[in-house]
Formats: C-alpha cells, sequence, structure tokens
C-alpha cells in the first residue's frame, strides 16, 4: 500500500496579503494535534517579529512558542533548543541556524519557511532532507523560477492568495526620473498622515551624504541611516 507523501505547498501572495496569517494557523493545528513545529526565516529582525507575532496571538492557548536569535544570549538559546528537543517547545522560530544539528524535536510535523528564495544552497539541502518526513508551507511574494516551475510541474503544490484584506488600500507604484520635489512632497505628505517612510539608496559609500541632502530637503522631518556594513551594536541602536 503506497503511504501519502508529505505536503509541500508554496504560498504565494503580495506583502501584508496574509501568509504569515495561514502559516499561523497551520502551526497552530499542527501543534494542537501534538506536532511540534519549525518555524524557519531568512533574517534574525524577522524571527524576532514573528515570535512576537505567534506570541501574541497564541497567549490564551497551552502552547509554548520559543525562538532563536543571535540577539538573545547563548544560555537562552540552547535552553530553548533544549526544551524543543524534550518536547516542551511546541513551536521554534529562528533563522538557519534552527537547521544545526543540535536542533532536534522530539515529534516534528510541520515546517514553515518563509521567503524559501533567500536560503542558500546548503540550507536548502538540509530543509529538503526534513522535507521526505514532514509537512512543509514555504511563502514568498516572490518566489524564483525554479521554484515556480516545481509548481507547475506539479512537484510542489501552490496556493495564491489574491484576494487583499478587508480594507487594505492598493500599492501605487510611479517610474520616473529622480525629482527632489516629487521626493520632498511625497515625504511630507506621508509625514502629515503621521505615517513612515524608507528612501533606499544603492551606494553605502555616499548614503550619509543623501540623508544629509534629504534633512536640508525636509527639514522638519527625522532622518536616520542604516546599512548592511553596520555593526551590530550601531544598528541595534540606530
Amino acid at each position: 500500500m503506497e503511504t501519502e507523501r508529505p505536503m509541500d505547498r508554496l504560498i504565494c501572495g503580495d506583502v501584508g496579503y496574509g501568509k504569515t496569517e495561514v502559516a499561523l494557523r497551520a502551526a497552530f493545528k499542527a501543534a494542537e494535534t501534538g506536532k511540534q513545529v519549525l518555524v524557519l526565516v531568512p533574517t534574525t529582525i524577522l524571527a524576532q517579529q514573528h515570535f512576537g507575532t505567534f506570541a501574541e496571538r497564541l497567549r490564551d492557548y497551552p502552547i509554548t512558542v520559543e525562538h532563536v536569535s543571535r540577539f538573545r544570549p547563548a544560555k537562552e538559546q540552547k535552553a530553548s533548543i533544549q526544551a524543543f528537543s524534550e518536547g516542551k517547545v511546541d513551536i521554534l522560530i529562528g533563522t538557519h541556524r534552527i537547521l544545526s544539528r543540535d536542533v532536534r524535536a522530539k515529534d516534528l510535523g510541520l515546517i514553515v519557511v518563509d521567503e524559501e528564495q533567500r536560503f542558500g544552497v546548503k540550507q536548502k539541502d538540509l530543509l529538503r532532507q526534513l522535507k521526505l518526513k514532514v509537512d512543509v508551507i514555504s511563502m514568498s511574494a516572490t518566489p524564483i523560477p525554479r521554484t515556480l516551475q516545481m509548481s507547475m510541474a506539479g512537484v510542489r503544490d501552490i496556493s495564491v492568495i489574491e484576494t487583499p484584506p478587508e480594507g487594505r488600500r492598493p500599492v501605487k507604484t510611479y517610474v520616473g526620473e529622480y525629482d527632489e520635489q516629487l521626493v520632498k512632497q511625497a515625504l511630507e505628505r506621508e509625514h502629515a498622515r503621521s505615517g513612515q517612510a524608507f528612501f533606499l539608496h544603492n551606494r553605502v559609500e555616499d548614503i550619509d551624504e543623501t540623508a544629509e541632502r534629504l534633512r536640508a530637503l525636509c527639514p522638519q522631518l527625522r532622518f536616520t541611516v542604516a546599512h548592511g556594513q553596520m555593526d551590530e551594536k550601531s544598528s541595534r541602536s540606530g
């Protein structure tokens, strides 16, 4: 008799369309039936965000949520991993750290992979080994061609979330030449509605000069700078 293969489903949808909500409910369902869940994310910040979301939403249920992050002391990380191996933690959230050999579940039932396209070959090989045994949900707003090809060929199942949540306003995109007055207008409009904005710059070398130019352009706004070459202390305090 042929055994049923584990689920391997890709969920596609725009940012804010509810992919995390689907994953959260799947994790809840798995934990409710006594299975453990691994939630794999590409960045430490995302791990902390997901931990906050899962812990908040599941706090009224007998479900234990933990996370492994380089911002946590090594002693706390080790305790979380040990508790997961003993079955005392139902949902463990983290970056590629949770794919390490010392992370062992007592009864793993589901793996959730957020933005799978951002993981390297080594991590995907480790995931492939785990996928043979448990259900997997992968989420992406921008799946890579190979991932889509696998879904279209029937190797993986795919679900597309096309309906935005109630009240969500559509994203408006404009493409054109750089215009300081247009930038000033956009930033001031966002500030007027008590919102926040990102200004993306493509060179670390002169990013501070660009920030100064923006400060002169919009003196009533507060600006801060962040980039990938900053040390850990600066990036956390910034």
